[in-house]
Order: C-alpha cells, then structure tokens, then sequence
C-alpha cells in the first residue's frame, strides 16, 4: 500500500476541486452560447417575416359579422323579430290600455299626541279612466278616509281628483280630476263578465309597489266566489284569478285579452301580504250598475226591506226562547210599508241590547233565506240584497213560530 502525506493529500484535493470548476464553467459557457444562437435566429426570421409584409390602404376590408361568424361557423340572430300569438295579445292589450290606467295617492289627517291634527301620506292604488272628462274607476278602499285625492297620469303628470261617489257594499268608488284643454284621455271599456269561463286569460295592469302600470297576466281560476271584503261586506259572484295581484294593484282593471274590463282587481287571500296567485276581482256586471248609479245619484239605489233587523245570536236566541239560533231577527217593521204589506212580522216584548242604549223588540220573524240564499249573517243579507233594485219582488224564508213561512216582499227606495 502505498501511503501519502496530509500534505500530498491536500494537494490532490485542491487539484480535483479546480478540475471540477474548470469543467462546470465550460459547460454553462457553451450552453448560453446556444441558446443565444436560437435567439438571434428567431429574430432574424421575424424581421424577415416583418420585411415581406407591405401594408396597402387600397387592400383595407370592412369587417362583415355575418361572413366572418359564416366563415366559422357562428349562429347569426335575424334581424326580424317573430312574436308568438299570446305575446303578440299581451303587448295589443298592453299598448291599448295602459295609458288608461291611473296611478292613485292620498293624503290623509292624522293627530300627534296633543290632538294637533296633520297632514300625512295615506294609501295607494290603481284606477281606471272609464270617460274622456276625467272621471276614473277604483275601490273604496284606496280613497277610504282621505283629505286629498291625486292620479298620476302615463306621462308623469298629477292632478287633484275628487270624489262622484261611493258605494261600501261592493268596494267600487268613482272619482273625477279636470284634464287640460287639448288633451285626450284614453280611455277603458266595460266587457261582459257573465261570459267568463274558468281557463280563460286575463290581463291585470296596475301600479304595485309604486311600480306604474305593471303588467300580469294568469287565467280565470274560479267564477262566483263570494269574498267578505275589508268593509264586512260579502261580494257575491267575485272572479277569481291567479293573475299576480299585489298592494297596489287595488282598483285597477282586469281584462280580457280584447282588451276590455272584465273585473276591478280588489283584494287577494295571502298570509304574506304578498301575492300568492289567489286574487279576486268585482265583476264588470256589478261595476257597470254602481257606476252609473254613482254618476247618476251619487249613491247605489237599492231596494231595501221596511224592516230594523238584528244578527241572532245564542245569546238572543237563548233569552228569547227560539229554537234556531242563526238569521236576521226582525225587531221592527215599518207601519203600511211593503214589508208590512206582505205580512212580515215585528216584536213586541222589548228589551235592552247592546251598550244599553238600543232597545230591541223580542218575539218577531227571524228571515233565514232571501231569493234562496241562506242568511246567517248581516254581510250576507246585505249581499243578498245587493243587486236588487226598488220595486223588485224577493223571495224571503222566515222562521215563524218553529215552522218556515215564505213571503213576497216588494222592495222599497
């Protein structure tokens, strides 16, 4: 074996360490000049390409979408817009109609807490322009307990109206605003809602939220709905529709897809508040009859029974010893009026009622039917009433001594 001294030894160490780095430099060195090579050469080629390329503005194309998106393969949307049926009905309806319908705000007076009274905002609705001088269709209860009345027409402008009339039994209320000279308004007409049929469409246009002249359309889900309104009247004969009817849209028209007002959209059932496709609308029969009574009178002529009547109660029922406790009793009947002609009977044992301060005569008919419709409440028998006129003939059930009499009542002024 042959040894080495540490002298010789670091000596080799040193010689091998410098061989190494002489090596790697060479390596890297030659590396970067290829690299640098390649470089050179693509730029030689670009400027190469760059040369040949000779920019002509007689040889500039205009930019053609529908050759190009062809050349790749594109679709291209036509130009000619194609409108199925049912669109092409809405958007009729909603060009004829919408500038007819009015956008309606209240003032109201309220009292802070020193009685002091003040002028706040009240509610809002919808309406319909049914006649060229200014006079508009809605509910009462969109004017209901206000001090000032305001439409908002299509083109933003506003105007005071003022109240024709109301009528409670069916919610509906006319009121009036003066256009100018020059302006014509347009205008919706009556269409006949006796020919609704369930699936039919209908059109609501109204202002909910405050958003002027919304559109929605549904169909026709029920006919004949009778529907206790705010006012603790019974509706008879409301249209039902899934037409989305929100706060807002209250007396504002729904109409048929000619465009024609087949009902006055007043109140939706809903646990929100909101619209839950459950809607009702007042027929354009019971309409047409309360507005021209409204523009002829001020008030509904109605035929009324001669008669002061009270709600039976259990209570009542009980104390007065009858034996059904449902159906309008009657207290009182008028001396020589027709009631009294076709034999409806009063009481005659007098009692206190209420607060003490009515007297309430005991011992007297209890009328349980009118015209077949059966009357447990106040609200259905002003219902059952309420398309009758002075002079018609009903048919009235009352409830005589546990036996049921049949009378024909002609109804007064």
């Amino acid at each position: 074996m042959k040894l080495y001294s540490r002298g010789q030894v670091a000596r080799r160490i040193s010689y091998g360490v410098i061989v190494a780095f002489i090596l790697t430099a060479v390596v890297f060195y030659n590396l970067g000049k290829n690299q640098a090579g390649k470089n050179n050469s693509v730029e030689n080629n670009s400027e190469e390409q760059v040369q040949n390329v000779r920019f002509d503005e007689s040889e500039v194309v205009t930019f053609d979408s529908s050759s190009a998106s062809a050349e790749i393969g594109l679709p291209v949307a036509n130009n000619q817009v194609a409108y199925t049926q049912d669109e092409t009905e809405n958007i009729n309806v909603y060009r004829n109609c919408n500038e007819a319908v009015v956008n309606i705000n209240t003032k109201v007076t309220s009292y802070d807490w020193f009685w002091d009274p003040y002028v706040t905002d009240g509610g809002s609705g919808s309406g319909s322009i049914i006649d060229k001088r200014g006079y508009i269709l809605t509910n009462v209860h969109v004017i209901s307990g206000a001090t000032k009345i305001y439409v908002s027409l299509y083109d933003g402008s506003q105007y005071e109206a003022t109240v024709v009339g109301t009528d409670i039994d069916s919610d509906l209320a006319v009121i009036k605003f003066d256009p100018p000279q020059g302006i014509t308004l347009k205008t919706i007409s009556f269409g006949d809602s006796t020919s609704l049929l369930v699936g039919q469409k209908v059109i609501a246009i109204g202002n909910p939220f405050g958003m002027e002249r919304t559109m929605t359309t549904g169909i026709v889900s029920g006919l004949g709905r009778p529907i206790q309104n705010s006012n603790n009247r019974i509706i008879r004969n409301m249209i039902q529709t899934d037409a989305a009817i929100n706060p807002g849209n209250s007396g504002g028209p729904l109409l048929d897809t000619n465009g024609r007002m087949v009902g006055i959209n007043t109140m939706i059932m809903s646990s929100s508040g909101s619209s839950s496709g459950v809607g009702f609308a007042v027929p354009s029969e019971i309409a047409v009859r309360v507005v021209n009574d409204l523009l002829k009178y001020g008030k509904v002529q109605r035929g009324v029974i001669d008669a002061t009547i009270v709600q039976l109660t259990n209570r009542i029922a009980q104390y007065a010893g009858l034996d059904i406790a449902t159906g309008m009793l009657v207290s009182e009947v008028e001396e020589g009026s027709n009631a009294d002609k076709a034999g409806l009977n009063g009481g005659t044992k007098a009692v206190y009622y209420g607060s003490r301060n009515t007297i309430l005569y005991l011992g007297g008919d209890v009328i349980t039917k009118i015209d077949g419709i059966s009357i447990t409440s106040l609200a259905e028998y002003y219902s059952a009433l309420e398309s009758k006129k002075p002079g018609d003939v009903v048919n009235v059930v009352v409830h005589r001594n546990k036996k049921d009499v049949t009378l024909k009542i002609t109804l007064s002024e």
